[in-house]
């Protein structure tokens, strides 16, 4: 592959981030994450439209960082936590069931990613290959999970750019492929990752169905609260465990 003209780049008031390093799509998660890992604002700094905290000194072992949506915007963010030193990225973000075992507040763990967006093409993947996580990630996620006894589904997902298109054609489609849950940026993290030689996992929370080819939200629904409240309890762990 051609090299790029732009290339991420460390400047001189960069941190300096361990190896670990937690990217976060909904600032509510970003909030509890910090709560339960002691993260504060010390050691915080904003980076394009999100905010990185790196715990009390610039070596601390891990990072936290967002929010963060949509495959292009993702990537950049990763690509300069990879720059800035993370080795072992863990997303944690949330998805519409499409198999009709899922439902919202389950936690699933992705083994693999469907690519339907537009970024992970120019980093040498083909639309609609299959773009997979570290698997030293899932191993530690799922042990993790099953360490504390929690119910999880493992699979594939699919990741689209157009959340507005997730049509019925497209969703019978996709579960005919046993896909489980769609959302919008682990097909390109994931992509990334292998790219730049980085480990990347995905940990994620059922917002919504799609299963029955009809809506149904679940923002407000004490299963996603729920499930939303065991991610962050089960990032902080890794966390430290990573």
């Amino acid at each position: 592959m051609s090299d790029a003209i732009i290339n991420p780049i460390k400047g001189k008031s960069a941190p300096n981030l361990g190896p670990v390093s937690v990217m976060v799509s909904s600032q509510n998660e970003l909030n509890c994450l910090r709560e339960r890992t002691g993260l504060g604002n010390d050691y915080a700094k904003n980076l394009m439209m999100s905010r990185v905290y790196v715990g009390y000194d610039s070596e601390a072992e891990f990072s936290l960082a967002g929010p963060v949506v949509g495959a292009p915007y993702a990537t950049m963010l990763l690509e300069t936590l990879i720059i800035w030193g993370a080795k072992k990225i863990i997303y944690l973000g949330w998805c519409g069931a499409i198999s009709q075992d899922v439902s919202v507040g389950d936690i699933i763990i992705p083994n693999g990613a469907i690519i339907e967006e537009g970024t992970s093409p120019h980093y040498g993947s083909d639309k609609e290959d299959i773009a997979t996580p570290s698997a030293h990630l899932v191993e530690k996620t799922r042990a993790a999970l099953e360490a504390k006894k929690l119910s999880f589904h493992e699979g594939l997902i699919w990741t689209t750019d157009a959340i507005y298109r997730e049509t019925r054609e497209k969703v019978e489609y996709f579960q005919k492929k046993n896909v489980l849950a769609v959302e919008m940026e682990l097909s390109a993290l994931f992509t990334v990752g292998k790219f730049r030689g980085v480990d990347v996992g995905g940990f994620l929370v059922v917002s919504d169905e799609l299963s029955a080819l009809k809506w149904q939200p679940g923002f407000k629904d004490e299963r996603f609260k729920k499930g939303r409240e065991t991610a962050t309890d089960v990032i902080a762990s890794l966390c430290r465990e990573l």
